[in-house]
């Protein structure tokens, strides 16, 4: 990867402000900024998440396991639904909710 200098700095900066404008430059930064921390923060969340995973496996290992049970035959499932089924199934139920609240804040 070449190194960039002071010059193809400044003409990056030139094309940048000719394309977005002065005043978007700013809003831009922050927005990046904030996508940045919001990206360092679910990353921190993921590696806690990660190690709290490991000290409970390391707890469940060390617990004795119990003598299996017969396993018992799940009733018969329906078809598994598409997106789009599951989706209008979810916004079906989300006017429901919504009726049923309207219905609450008139009573």
């Amino acid at each position: 990867m070449p190194n960039l200098g002071v010059p193809e700095l400044l003409i990056i900066a030139c094309v940048l402000v000719l394309l977005f404008g002065a005043k978007k430059l700013p809003e831009m930064a922050r927005g990046v900024g904030k996508s940045l921390r919001i990206f360092k923060a679910e990353t921190t969340k993921l590696r806690e998440d990660d190690d709290d995973a490991g000290v409970a496996q390391a707890t469940v290992q060390a617990q004795p396991q119990p003598q299996a049970q017969p396993v018992q035959p799940l009733p018969a499932a329906a078809p598994a639904l598409s997106p789009e089924e599951q989706a209008r199934q979810l916004e079906e139920q989300a006017a429901k909710l919504r009726a049923q609240a309207a219905a609450n804040k008139n009573a």
